[in-house]
This record gives C-alpha cells, sequence and structure tokens, in this order.
C-alpha cells in the first residue's frame, strides 16, 4: 500500500514542482531586491528627513518634481552622461582590440588571458584607493614616473581641475572593466568560423574588409550586450567618484550616484535621496531599451 507522501507526490504537477524548487530563490529576490526597491519608491512620495523626526508626511510626486526643476539634478545628470559615454567608448574599443589580439594565436596567449582577469578580480573600492595613491600629488607614482620621463616639470594635481579630472576618472573606472567586456568580446569573437575568413582571404579580402564585413557584423549581438551593459554600469557610478573626487573639485565630477549619497547620507533626506535613485532608475532603464531597440536593427535574423 502506498503512502500518503508517496501518493502526494506523484500527483503534483511539474509546474508545481518548479514553483517548490524556485521558491528560495524567489524569497532572496524578494528580500535582497524587491523589498528595497519598495521601501525606496514609498520614501521617494514622502518628505523623510531624520534630521526633523516626527514630521514624516506624504507628498506625492513633489519630491520628483522639485529635483526636475532644479538645477542640483540637471547638473549631475549632465555630469553623469559625460562620464558614462566616455567611460563606454573607452572601455568598449580598448576591449575590442585587446579581444582581437587575444583571438589571435601567438605564444603565450593564454597567460595574457590569465593576466587579463586581474584587474576584474580587484574590488571596486580596492581600485579606486590604488588609483588615488598613483595619482597623488605629493608622491603618487604617475607623477614620479612623468617627472623623471621629462614630461612635467613638477608634481601635478591632476585630480584638481578639469578636465584632466574627468580624464583620470574615466581612466580609472575604465582600467577595472575592460577585463569583463574584452572575455565578453572575446567569446563573440570564438563564434564565428574560421572558414568564413579563410574564404574570403582566397577572394581576396584584406584586414580592414574582414574586419566590417565579417568580424563585425557578426559580433554585433555581443559588442550590443557589451555597450548596454557598460551603459548600465557607467550611469550609476559611485565608488571611483567617492574615494578619488568626493564630487569635486567644485562639483566637476558630482555625478547623480554621487548626488544621491550627498542628500542621503549627508543630508539625512531619504525622501529626496530615493527620489533621486528613482529618477537615476528610470532614466538608465529608458536608455537601456532605446539602445536596445536601436543596436537590435543591426542583428541579423
Amino acid at each position: 500500500m502506498q503512502t500518503r507522501r508517496e501518493t502526494d507526490r506523484k500527483e503534483m504537477s511539474p509546474g508545481m514542482l518548479a514553483v517548490l524548487f524556485s521558491a528560495p530563490a524567489v524569497l532572496i529576490i524578494a528580500a535582497t531586491i524587491l523589498a528595497p526597491f519598495l521601501m525606496a519608491v514609498f520614501l521617494s512620495l514622502h518628505n523623510w528627513n531624520l534630521k526633523r523626526p516626527g514630521r514624516e508626511r506624504f507628498i506625492g510626486l513633489e519630491n520628483y518634481t522639485d529635483w526636475l526643476s532644479d538645477s542640483d539634478f540637471w547638473g549631475p545628470l549632465q555630469t553623469t552622461f559625460s562620464f558614462a559615454f566616455l567611460a563606454v567608448v573607452v572601455i568598449v574599443v580598448i576591449a575590442l582590440l585587446i579581444a582581437l589580439l587575444l583571438n589571435e594565436k601567438f605564444p603565450g596567449r593564454g597567460l595574457l588571458r590569465a593576466l587579463l582577469l586581474v584587474p576584474w578580480a580587484i574590488p571596486s573600492v580596492v581600485n579606486a584607493l590604488l588609483w588615488k595613491w598613483l595619482l597623488n600629488p605629493q608622491y603618487g607614482l604617475l607623477n614620479a614616473v612623468f617627472f623623471e620621463l621629462g614630461i612635467i616639470t613638477e608634481y601635478q594635481n591632476v585630480l584638481g581641475s578639469m578636465p584632466s579630472v574627468m580624464i583620470w576618472l574615466v581612466i580609472a573606472y575604465s582600467w577595472i572593466h575592460i577585463p569583463l567586456a574584452t572575455l565578453l568580446l572575446l567569446s563573440g569573437l570564438q563564434t564565428i568560423p574560421d572558414d568564413i575568413y579563410e574564404s574570403a582571404i582566397v577572394d581576396g579580402a584584406g584586414v580592414g574588409q574582414r574586419f566590417l564585413f565579417i568580424t563585425l557584423p557578426m559580433l554585433w549581438p555581443m559588442l550590443s550586450i557589451v555597450i548596454i551593459f557598460e551603459m548600465i554600469f557607467a550611469l550609476k557610478v559611485f565608488d571611483i567618484i567617492f574615494v578619488l573626487t568626493a564630487g569635486g573639485p567644485a562639483d566637476a565630477t558630482n555625478v547623480l550616484g554621487w548626488q544621491i549619497y550627498t542628500e542621503t547620507f549627508r543630508k539625512l533626506d531619504f525622501g529626496a535621496g530615493s527620489s533621486i535613485a528613482m529618477l537615476l532608475g528610470g532614466i538608465t532603464l529608458a536608455l537601456a531599451i532605446i539602445f536596445y531597440v536601436i543596436l537590435d536593427k543591426g542583428v541579423e535574423r
């Protein structure tokens, strides 16, 4: 005679089993992503400042309308877009060049691929602290090297003025993001059959022609993913700004990520900070959709 447990197990549908086994993962996602997101939405609709306890009240979309008419939002938004554009261009171009190199066969290729993972393995804050030491105006290694080579006559504070501060922020940020982009592009390159290149060479196609008419079109799906991912990561940049410039000099690197931190954890205005975070999230989502639609048109079906 079958036990009740065995009978229930046989009667359970595949759909119920899927729900049962995925329930722990769904609960973890709800606890770590959905709950904080809903809390942020809730706070963004309230006047919620810890410096004025007991005065919390629902104000609807007032936080959003205030920010959309405030230069303290549009200025950081413009800086965020400038940084993201420069960073994505640098990352994609350099990652593509490195991926093309590592896709060729030469001695030591495996070692170079392994070394490529080193910057990616470094935590973001550690990477920022490393660059803060390298760029230090009193004892920074880069200043010392440039001075010895005669490039500069005295140590420079490259993080103290524009445009040098933005250039070095993009370099420091890109250095840790290039490896992942390179690996993704390299994986896309390795899916292109060698027979196509061999046929093109027989037909007399040069290196540039093979890249434009074979490599680029067939790599476009992976290249689109890299562009969208890197754009999303760059728009929400914070850690490198926090360590290297703290939004300076004179708010020159005050991106939206830093503005969110300032409003929430310095001014303790959780309502204002949450509303900026929601606006940044909406802008990022909208741009990701637009980029996906535009870039997806280049993918052959």
